[in-house]
């Protein structure tokens, strides 16, 4: 009736892979499970057009920097090079312990120019998402939820102004138009 699916048993193996690794993690504000955003980003790469490596990199770009354990290789040999590729560039970091919270946004956005639209896309779904539930719960309980934030309100609210002035640079997509109306809303807070 509608043909066959966008995507191959890699996806299957890939939400597979999100949803037990990050089954314990919880957002940071609100406690909802983790998965949930990242299946919200894996959505909107998809409906802005992410093939299945994209989907796949949507559903693990927090892999390497918050799962213990987890490495490049292990994506490499599991859903390709590509994949692993874009979710190392998404990942602020890959050490552990991570470094302060300030140096590693720092360091990501001095590369982030100089990635692809592939990775640019990603990450601006990424800070949607984000942006979006701040902006939810900041109506729900106030500047209460910057608290809960390693960059409180200050540091939360210069890191998303300077994700939309980085991909500014040179790049221009509907997704990056709605990233920047959100973050001009969370500036306003």
């Amino acid at each position: 009736m509608f043909g066959a699916p966008g995507y191959s048993s890699r996806f299957d193996e890939a939400m597979a892979l999100a949803v037990e690794a990050f089954r314990p993690v919880k957002r940071k504000a609100t406690g909802v499970p983790y998965l949930s955003h990242l299946m919200q980003v894996c959505v909107t790469v998809t409906e802005f057009g992410g093939d299945e490596d994209l989907m796949i990199a949507a559903l693990l770009h927090d892999y390497l920097e918050d799962i213990e354990g987890s490495s490049v290789q292990e994506l490499e040999r599991d859903f390709g090079a590509r994949v692993a590729e874009l979710v190392l560039a998404l990942s602020d970091t890959t050490h552990r312990p991570k470094p302060p919270w300030r140096e590693r946004k720092e360091r990501y956005l001095s590369t982030l120019a100089d990635k692809s639209e592939e990775v640019w896309l990603l990450c601006a779904a990424d800070k949607l998402h984000n942006c979006r539930s701040l902006l939810r719960d900041h109506r729900a309980i106030g500047d209460e939820v910057f608290l809960r934030l390693a960059g409180k309100k200050d540091g939360t609210k210069w890191y998303y102004n300077a994700i939309v002035v980085a991909l500014s640079a040179r790049w221009s997509h509907p997704l990056l138009d709605e990233l920047r109306a959100d973050v001009k809303e969370l500036l306003a807070l």
